[in-house]
């Protein structure tokens, strides 16, 4: 019995469950093996979406529950719209304990928490931008989506 002990420790096969219990909802209670089996069957997909309406922020949801990332493009939705998405995936991303990265203008990753993101983003293009401080111009609406 004590070679089997050794055995599980050392393969990590002990059929407990992953120390990740988020909830009562059962998302993120899995036990290793399934999480190896999902891994190899889904073979660490990325989504790459481009949401149109703000509708489609749950179906990106639907992914990050289900422990796929994220790549979404904002360029086809409005800047509210684009806001009201950025909302609505945060919430979600807090509550899965996932991140979000702007990757670009209007790009943003969106991971769940088996994802881990390394290295750093500068975005030069906000350097070369001037933008007047006390005076509202016509050419500040188009800043708008800066953000975004």
């Amino acid at each position: 019995m004590g070679i089997e002990k050794l055995k599980n420790f050392i393969t990590g096969d002990s059929g407990e469950e992953l120390e990740e219990k988020v909830g009562d909802d059962g998302y993120y209670t899995t036990t290793k093996q399934e999480v190896a089996a999902q891994t190899t069957l889904s073979g660490n997909k990325v989504m790459l979406l481009e949401p149109r309406a703000y509708s489609e922020s749950q179906q990106i949801a639907d992914y990050l529950k289900n422990r796929t990332q994220v790549i979404v493009n904002m360029k086809r939705v409005t800047p509210d719209q684009a806001k009201r998405i950025i909302d609505f995936l945060s919430g979600t991303i807090y509550a899965i304990g996932g991140h979000l990265e702007k990757l670009g203008g209007g790009i943003f990753l969106a991971t769940p928490n088996n994802i881990s993101i390394e290295g750093t983003y500068s975005d030069d293009s906000k350097t070369d931008k001037v933008r007047p401080s006390s005076k509202k111009t016509n050419d500040d609406d188009d800043n708008e989506d800066d953000f975004f």
